[in-house]
């Protein structure tokens, strides 16, 4: 087992989750890197290593109990239990809302919710057996402010923040920390997939004038994984550009 503490980072392969893995890598913990693919994963586990970190590919379906039992348990064998799991995987998808299919409206609560809700079900017996874990839950701002042809997504993120309340009630007093992020749009491949149009007009609406990189979202994650971060419970921080202001 590795001495340094250990996270699982889902949804790694790039974008928000890469830039997580690669930052919380510098601040002292061995990662396992999720994503559905093993080449996915390789990439960032890569970038860690060259970088001097410690990291290792745990692939597959943050939506399959069987997937999740099997990534959880290889990371553990190899690091320890987590001390943090950050709950990054995602699926982006635009469509009207009467065009929305059900096989399409299921796979986008399948991967945001379910899958939230296994992984912190995987790893919270032992951080509460320790007294000491951290978790934090990828959101976004549109499931606090919605977004047009974008029910489903918003959907889930909302139902993402609901649950990060509900939970850090539930655990802060054993010494479990959940918290949210929300970016807003960011440089991902999941925000380049959405139409030209969308991303136009989103920019020009945002205080910031600019949509955010990566690495500016991880900063918050590592924040909320600090011990600067000890009085943050159930809370949604918003790296969005001014999106959403509360």
């Amino acid at each position: 087992m590795s001495a340094r503490p250990s996270a699982i980072v889902t949804g790694a392969g790039s974008g928000i989750g890469a830039a997580i893995a690669l930052r919380m890598a510098r601040e002292g913990y061995a990662l396992a890197i999720n994503d559905l693919t093993q080449e996915a994963c390789g990439r960032t586990v890569e970038a860690i290593r060259e970088g001097g970190g410690t990291a290792l590919a745990i692939p597959g379906d943050v939506s399959d109990p069987q997937a999740v039992a099997d990534m959880t348990k290889a990371a553990s064998e190899r690091f320890g239990p987590a001390r943090l799991l950050v709950n990054n995987a995602g699926h982006g998808h635009q469509a009207a809302f009467l065009d929305i299919s059900l096989a399409e409206f299921e796979r986008m609560f399948a991967v945001h919710v379910r899958g939230t809700f296994l992984m912190a079900q995987a790893v919270l017996p032992a951080m509460v057996e320790a007294g000491d874990g951290v978790i934090v839950n990828v959101a976004s701002q549109l499931g606090q402010i919605g977004g047009v042809e974008l029910v489903h997504y918003s959907g889930a993120k909302g139902a993402i923040i609901a649950m990060t309340k509900s939970l850090a009630r539930e655990v802060a007093g054993r010494g479990v920390r959940v918290n949210a992020i929300a970016p807003g749009p960011i440089e991902t491949p999941l925000v380049a997939a959405l139409s030209e149009d969308w991303k136009r007009a989103k920019a020009a609406g945002l205080p910031l004038g600019r949509f955010g990189r990566p690495e500016e979202v991880a900063g918050a994650v590592a924040f909320l994984a600090s011990p600067d971060g000890a009085l943050f419970i159930g809370q949604t921080l918003g790296p969005n550009s001014g999106d959403v202001m509360l």
